[in-house]
C-alpha cells in the first residue's frame, strides 16, 4: 500500500497519518480572548522544540469554514497560551472540550473545568493538570489554507509549574506519577505505563 497525498482526499490521508505517528502526546492549550472569553481545547500535534530557548509547538488545523479555530484566534489576538499535561484522571474532561462551542462559551464553565491565573501570561491554567507550560508565541506559521489548513504556533515557555506530587528521584517527575495519556489512531489513546530502557552508545 502506498499513497500520493496529491491523489487522495485530505480526510483519508489524515487517517493514514494519525494511524502511524503514535502515540502523540497531547497539548491541552488554554488561551483567552481579547473580550475575556477563556477557551481549552487539546491537540495532538504536539511536540517540544528545543531548550535555549526553551520552546514547544502545537498545531491547530482551521474549521470546517477554513477559519482559524478559536484556540489559533485567541492566540492571535492576545499573544500567549498554556498547555497543560494531560495524566489519566483527567482524559474524560480533556475530551470534552474538543466538543464544538461557540466563541463565546467557555470551556472551562461548560465542561466545570478548575482553572488557575497564570503568573506570567494572562490565559489561565487547568488546575487539576500536574505540568503546565506558561508560553509567549514566537511565531506562527500558516502552511495550509481553507478546511483543515495546517498551522504551527511555536511557543516560548517563560514559566512552567510542575506539582510536587509527581516528583521522584533528583526532583524529576516521575512518569509513574504523571501517568499522561496519549493519542493514537481515531478515538484510541494509550498510557505510558509500560516503558523499557536503552543505553545510549
Amino acid at each position: 500500500m502506498h499513497f500520493d497525498p496529491a491523489e487522495v482526499r485530505p480526510s483519508v490521508f489524515y487517517q493514514h497519518m494519525v494511524n502511524c505517528i503514535v502515540p502523540r502526546p497531547i497539548a491541552w492549550v488554554s488561551t483567552i480572548s481579547k473580550s475575556g472569553v477563556t477557551n481549552l481545547a487539546p491537540f495532538s500535534y504536539f511536540t517540544g522544540v528545543g531548550s535555549r530557548p526553551p520552546s514547544l509547538l502545537f498545531c491547530p488545523a482551521n474549521n470546517r469554514e477554513g477559519k482559524p479555530k478559536d484556540t489559533l484566534r485567541n492566540i492571535q489576538e492576545t499573544g500567549d497560551f498554556v498547555v497543560n499535561i494531560v495524566s489519566f484522571a483527567l482524559t474524560e474532561q480533556m475530551n470534552s472540550t474538543a466538543a464544538e462551542l461557540s466563541c463565546e462559551e467557555s470551556e472551562f464553565e461548560a465542561f466545570g473545568i478548575a482553572s488557575l491565573e497564570s503568573l506570567k501570561v494572562k490565559s489561565p491554567r487547568v488546575a487539576a493538570s500536574h505540568v503546565q507550560f506558561e508560553c509567549t508565541t514566537l511565531q506562527i506559521l500558516n502552511i495550509g489554507e481553507g478546511p483543515g489548513g495546517a498551522n504551527i504556533v511555536i511557543g516560548k515557555v517563560v514559566h512552567l509549574h510542575i506539582d510536587d506530587a509527581v516528583l521522584g528521584a533528583r526532583d524529576l517527575v516521575d512518569p509513574d506519577l504523571l501517568d499522561v495519556v496519549g493519542r493514537m489512531g481515531g478515538i484510541s489513546y494509550c498510557r505510558t505505563k509500560e516503558r523499557f530502557e536503552l543505553p545510549r552508545p
